[in-house]
């Protein structure tokens, strides 16, 4: 009997642990994420794009716990800030901000501005030891409300809005959510190929050598 697939989540966020393993029930795989082990330093997200970042973390944690590793970077795009928060998305209201202290910056950057589009972007790295990564990628657009809304989710959920379900992210459930966020079509594009991914990290993982210790 082959042992379980374990792949660790390079993260300690439980909301977002919880939303990829509700996305993987019906998996035959063991997500653990970094709550599962002990201390490992932290990585420095210094990338200057979603996928430099989100290989940085996913292949960081492979080489340091042996076991293949998934991690995302994702954040929100405004069009009225140039595109910004884009990569800074965590670090936007500063290095220690909370998630309502960045909305508010958020909302406090878009005052009497009436374009509020905006875009979530997700970009899924998943690496094994060795160091080769795949990479999956997901867009979602909306609008940035004027004030926040709904108490689900994390990040900058609550300001924002999905025209499809009329009403912003932090309303929706997580099983709405997942269908159709930016990280949700990373995901999916994933679950579609997961025995080639499976057998992927199977032929990537470091092989165990055998020696004869003599006697």
């Amino acid at each position: 009997m082959n042992p379980k697939l374990i792949i660790v989540i390079a993260t300690r966020n439980h909301n977002k642990t919880k939303e990829i393993r509700e996305y993987f029930k019906n998996s035959d795989i063991e997500f653990k994420d970094l709550n599962d082990f002990g201390p490992i330093p932290e990585v420095v997200e210094d990338g200057d794009t979603f996928e430099a970042n989100a290989y940085k973390k996913a292949s960081f944690t492979a080489r340091v716990l042996g076991f293949p590793a998934m991690a995302d970077d994702s954040g929100l795009c405004v069009e009225a800030l140039d595109g910004a928060p884009g990569v800074f998305s965590a670090r936007f209201a500063g290095e220690d901000a909370t998630d309502k202290e960045r909305t508010e910056k958020i909302l406090k950057e878009l005052e009497g501005n009436e374009n509020r589009n905006a875009y979530f972007e997700c970009v899924i790295s998943l690496a094994v030891p060795t160091g080769p990564a795949l990479t999956y990628e997901g867009k979602c657009e909306g609008l940035i409300t004027k004030k926040p809304k709904g108490e689900n989710g994390f990040g900058y959920d609550p300001v924002f809005f999905y025209p499809e379900f009329d009403k912003t992210f932090a309303e929706a459930s997580i099983e709405e959510k997942s269908g159709v966020s930016h990280r949700g079509k990373a995901l999916k594009d994933l679950n579609k190929e997961i025995d080639k991914v499976k057998t992927w990290i199977t032929q990537n993982m470091p092989r165990t050598e055998k020696f004869d210790c003599g006697g």
